[in-house]
Order: C-alpha cells, then sequence, then structure tokens
C-alpha cells in the first residue's frame, strides 16, 4: 500500500513531492524518501518513520543543503511499507543503480527479482539494499544508452510480478517514465508540468486534470506533455478526464465510501501481504518477520489461536490450514473467552493473538496471559508499533495499509494470506508436505491477487440483483461446512455490522439440529459452497433449505453448473486450491452487504455502536 509521486516541470520540485506523499499517507507507510535532480547529480534523503522524519532530515544539517541552494524541477517521492527487507533507511525507496544515475520510486512486488538479481550481480553491479525494487533501477541502468523511455520498456519486459514504478535519469533531466502492471498509477496533466502518482490525491491541489494509465501500459513524461504507449512500443491516445472531486472524495480515491474503496484495494493489499514471503517460489520465507528461532515451530506440540470478531474468523481459516498442511492441532478461542477460563497452556504452545489494530484489549490480555505460562506469543497485526508487537515474541505484518471503514474488509483478507503463508512455512519446517506439493501452494497463493481482481471485477454486477431482492428482508441465514463455515460467519457479520439485519450463521450440518426451524418462503440463506472435500455434503444441506421454501443464494466455484441447479442466484469466483477459495469467497459477500446497506441509506463506513479498534472489554 505504498505511495508514489513524481513531478516534472518549472517549480521547485521538493515541497510539491512533500505535499503529495502527505495526502497519501492514508495508504500505510513505514518508512519515505525524494529524489531530485539537482544540477549534475542527484540529491536522494530517505528515513524511517513518518513524513516529519523526512522533513526533518530534509531540513538538518547534511540533510538536504543541495535542495535547498539549487531548488530542482524534476523529482519522484515514495512512501514505503516494508515487504522484501526490514525497516531501514537502506530499504527506503527511492534505490539507484550504481552510478547513481538511474532513481526509481516501486509499488508491488518483482517475482523474478532472485533471477535477475543474481544476473546483474554476475554483470558486475552492486546492490546495497535487501529490496525486490532496488532491481529494477540496477536493471535499466544496465538497459539504458540514452533513452530512458526504451530503457524502462525493455527493463518491464523482463519483470514479472504485480507492480507500478517511475524511474528518472541524470542524464535526461525532463524525463519521468512510468509503468504499470496491475498497481495503479495515473498521471495529472498540466500547463508546462506533468504529475504522476499512485493515486488521485497525490496531485490534485494542483490539477484536475487525469490520464488513467492502464495495465501493461508506459508513459514518458515531459513538461510538455506525456507520451503513452504499449510494453511493446506501440503509440496509445488517452483521452485527459476532468476530475471533480472534493478532498474527501479525494481520500477515498473517487469511490463513493473508504469501505468500497478498501474492498477495492484488496488485490493490492493481498500482493504486499505475501511479497517477499513467496518470493523463493518452492517455500515460503519468514526471515523478514523474525518470528523467532525456527527450530521452536518444528517441534510445537499445540498452536492456539486467538481473535474478537473478524480476527476471529481470520484465525478459524488459519486453523483449517494449519491443520491440513502442517499437521499440528490448533485450538481456536474467542480471545475475551480464553481470558477467563483458566487455559491449559505451557512452553510447547505456540499462542498466535489475530488483532488488526494491536490494541484489541481481550486479545492483548489472552496473549499476556499465554506469555506468563510459558508460551511463546506471534501477534499477526496491521500495525507497526502497536501494543500487540511489543507484547509478542514475534509479529507477523499483514501490510494491508490504512483501513478507514470500521467493518474491516482488507484487515481481514490480509490476515487471512498472512495465516496462509505461516500455515505453509510451518508445513514446509515439519516436512509435511512433498516439495512439489508444497510448491504447488506457493504458487496459488502468488496467484491470490491476480485471482481477487478477476472478482472485483465481476462480483459487484452478480450480486446487484440478489440486493435488489432482498434489501428489505429482516432475517439472512448464512451457512457453510469446513473451511466454508469461517467465510459464512464473516459474511453474516458484515451484514450485521453495516446493515443492522438480524443475520445468524452456522455449520451447515447443524441445520436439522434447531436452525431449520428459522426457514420460511422470506428468508435468503446464503451458502458458501466454493469446491472441497465436502462439497457433497453442502449440496445435501443446500437441498433441505430449498425444500422449505427459502430463497438459496450461492457462493461457488467458476464452472460449478450442479451448485446453480441448487440456487435461485449464484456467484462465481475463480477455481483456486480449494483451501484458498474461502479469500475469494469472502468478497462477494462483502459486496452483498455493501450493496444492501447503501439501498437501505445507511453510513456503512460508520455504523453504529462499533468502533475501529475495541480497547475496553
Amino acid at each position: 500500500m505504498c505511495g508514489i509521486v513524481g513531478y516534472v516541470g518549472s517549480r521547485p520540485v521538493r515541497d510539491l513531492l512533500l505535499a503529495g506523499l502527505t495526502r497519501l499517507e492514508y495508504r500505510g507507510y513505514d518508512s519515505a524518501g525524494i529524489s531530485v535532480i539537482a544540477g549534475e547529480k542527484i540529491d536522494a534523503v530517505r528515513a524511517v518513520g513518518n513524513l516529519g522524519a523526512l522533513r526533518e532530515k530534509l531540513d538538518g544539517e547534511g540533510g538536504s543543503v543541495a535542495l535547498a541552494e539549487r531548488p530542482a524541477t524534476t523529482g519522484i517521492g515514495h512512501t514505503r511499507w516494508a515487504t522484501h527487507g526490514r525497516v531501514s533507511e537502506e530499504n527506503a525507496h527511492p534505490h539507484s543503480d550504481d552510478g547513481d544515475r538511474i532513481h526509481v520510486v516501486v509499488n508491488g512486488i518483482v517475482e523474478n527479482y532472485m533471477a535477475l538479481k543474481q544476473d546483474l550481480l554476475d554483470g558486475g553491479s552492486v546492490f546495497s539494499s535487501e529490496t525486490d525494487a532496488e532491481v529494477i533501477a540496477h536493471l535499466i541502468a544496465e538497459l539504458y544508452d540514452g533513452d530512458l523511455g526504451d530503457a524502462v520498456r525493455a527493463a518491464y519486459n523482463r519483470l514479472e510480478g504485480h507492480y507500478a514504478f517511475v524511474a528518472m535519469s541524470l542524464d535526461e533531466p525532463d524525463v519521468l517514465v512510468g509503468a504499470r502492471k496491475e498497481c495503479p498509477l495515473i498521471i495529472g496533466r498540466g500547463d508546462g508540468e506533468q504529475f504522476i502518482a499512485s493515486a488521485v490525491p497525490g496531485f490534485l491541489a494542483e490539477t484536475r486534470r487525469v490520464q488513467y494509465l492502464e495495465s501493461g501500459e508506459i508513459v514518458v513524461l515531459r513538461p510538455g506533455g506525456v507520451e503513452i504507449m504499449t510494453a511493446a512500443g506501440e503509440p496509445i491516445e488517452r483521452p485527459e478526464e476532468l476530475v471533480d472531486w472534493d478532498e474527501a472524495t479525494a481520500e477515498k480515491g473517487g469511490y463513493e465510501t473508504f469501505m468500497l474503496k478498501e474492498i477495492h484495494e484488496q488485490a493490492d493489499a493481498v500482493a504486499d501481504a505475501i511479497a517477499g514471503r513467496t518470493a523463493r517460489g518452492d517455500g515460503i520465507d519468514l526471515a523478514e518477520d523474525n518470528v523467532f528461532d525456527e527450530s521452536l515451530l518444528s517441534g510445537l506440540r499445540r498452536i492456539v489461536i486467538v481473535g474478537c470478531g473478524t480476527a476471529y474468523h481470520a484465525g478459524l481459516i488459519g486453523r483449517y490450514a494449519i491443520e491440513e498442511w502442517a499437521r499440528v492441532p490448533v485450538e481456536m478461542d474467542i480471545a475475551s473467552e480464553y481470558r477467563y477460563r483458566n487455559p491449559v497452556v505451557g512452553p510447547d504452545d505456540l499462542v498466535i493473538g489475530i488483532t488488526q489494530s494491536g490494541e484489541t484489549a481481550d486479545t492483548l490480555a489472552a496473549m499476556r496471559l499465554a506469555r506468563e505460562r510459558g508460551a511463546r506469543v506471534v501477534a499477526v497485526t496491521n500495525t507497526m508499533g502497536s501494543q500487540a508487537t511489543r507484547d509478542a515474541d514475534g509479529t507477523l505484518f499483514t501490510r494491508a495499509g490504512l483501513e478507514i471503514g470500521v467493518a474491516a474488509t482488507k484487515t481481514f483478507i490480509c490476515q487471512v494470506a498472512v495465516m496462509y503463508t505461516f500455515a505453509l512455512r510451518l508445513a514446509e519446517l515439519r516436512g509435511e508436505l512433498p516439495p512439489e506439493r508444497l510448491a504447488e501452494l506457493v504458487a496459488e497463493v502468488k496467484r491470490l491477487p491476480h485471482c481477487i481482481d478477476a472478482v472485483l471485477g465481476r462480483a459487484a454486477d452478480q450480486v446487484r440483483p440478489i440486493a435488489d431482492a432482498h434489501w428489505q428482508n429482516d432475517f439472512f441465514l448464512y451457512i457453510g461446512r469446513h473451511v466454508g463455515l469461517p467465510v459464512a460467519l464473516e459474511g453474516a457479520l458484515k451484514l450485521k455490522e453495516i446493515s443492522y439485519i438480524a443475520t445468524d450463521a452456522y455449520a451447515a450440518g447443524e441445520m436439522k439440529h434447531g436452525p431449520i426451524a428459522l426457514l420460511d418462503e422470506s428468508t435468503p440463506v446464503v451458502c458458501v459452497a466454493t469446491d472441497s472435500p465436502v462439497l457433497d455434503k453442502v449440496v445435501s444441506n443446500m437441498q433441505e433449505v430449498r425444500a422449505r421454501g427459502a430463497h438459496v443464494i450461492a457462493i461457488a466455484t467458476e464452472g460449478n453448473t450442479t451448485i446453480a441447479q441448487q440456487s435461485e442466484a449464484t456467484v462465481g469466483v475463480p477455481p483456486l486450491d480449494w483451501m484458498l477459495q474461502p479469500l475469494l469467497a469472502v468478497i462477494p459477500l462483502q459486496l452483498l452487504a455493501y450493496q444492501i446497506a447503501r439501498r437501505r441509506g445507511l453510513n456503512v463506513d460508520q455504523p453504529r455502536n462499533l468502533a475501529k479498534t475495541v480497547t475496553v472489554e
């Protein structure tokens, strides 16, 4: 969820870059930096922490004397959320080549960076960071022959992954070149000056004239204009659009609410969550997370996961994955119950506390109790420096970026993605998966951002008629089995939170044990029916529901005609390993809750009686 800004024109660039980065702070970051072309050199200043730390360094002695003395008019800036490499000044952006003539800022991940880096090392390049992003600077420098646009295109065609970047060269001081592969990149048009950013707020104070770069495109910006082209160099005509957003809408990225914006950020958020952890390809790397001595993981007796609300549901999915892949027994508990039931826990146990904010009172108390009794504790959180990170022996950061909507969406998805990577690493350490199966699952995890994009591209249209038909109902039932049950629980929670509709969620096998009495001909029943070893059982439960006249709404794997025959409405998700499909299946349920709440005229970003961070019991 990093932020990019760039400017080429005639005005002093430093304050323009800082102002743009300030407007992108909502995306979340742990370090920041800018590079500007100042006469015969490129000045770069980077700092760990927030933009205040960067400004202090720019203004301090030895920080940016050259920037002040020789106002530059071309530059790039970045706010980084650590993926490849720890949080450090060396790993902060911008990055440069050995000769300090090419500087780049990068969002996303370069999946083949290890192979590219080795080739560059063999050719004599010297790297100064642990990041995948630095590879791009060295690669462009190696391919540079007097035309930055040509060098960027050549580099782009050798890169694999999910990214956007902007490059500049000391040899062409009036040129910026941007490239997009799935991660957003937007051009801001001015008179005698041009802007580029990862989101419109990065330049909205300066211009409302924009051009949207599509995935697979490259743009060359000069003060007098821009050239957009394909990766093959074919020119593209792209009309300007006029953005009429106010400041609040700009922060929402043009979406009508923060919640909708955050739902649509989920592909990028998951890409950041798995970046680095899946770079090896044949396994999972958690070294940068510094959880603790991995020999402990291979000898675990038991894992206990604690969380509240959405985090509890993410932990449930993690439980299924850990037991399926790593064959370690997992106990899942609601944190507010665990802390009061005198649990049996000790040195051979690992306790995982999942908390978006890192400040959830019940989860923190449960983690402390476990640690007092000798267990090792890991926090899964989105917030650096939070209390959970200080109380735990190690932390797995979800890297979802700032989430403003009270109802969790992208933070839940990232918690699940991180639990998948943890489960696979545990399986690898314990030798529970054959190497070929492990590599296959890692490849499937790496597909998650692309599959999320596919769901978002289709699900809204599929969900809309369902919302139209049922938004006035006063009761919904959600059902699922096995790993589909946590999805049903989370989908029901989203509907409760933002629409205030009474909603229940049950294990589908429990239908005959009471819940079926609630059904009549007006009841919508949402069934999570993605591919799994228990899908036949789910179909039987759907038939039970239909026999009572209820309206069956199914979330199913695309191409499954059996489910479509048993349901009144079906929303499809792309085929993926069955254990990973729940992460996709929850997205249509987020959208269903959203569309129903909007039809009811409710404030989805700030639902009544709820808070984003629960710091009291």
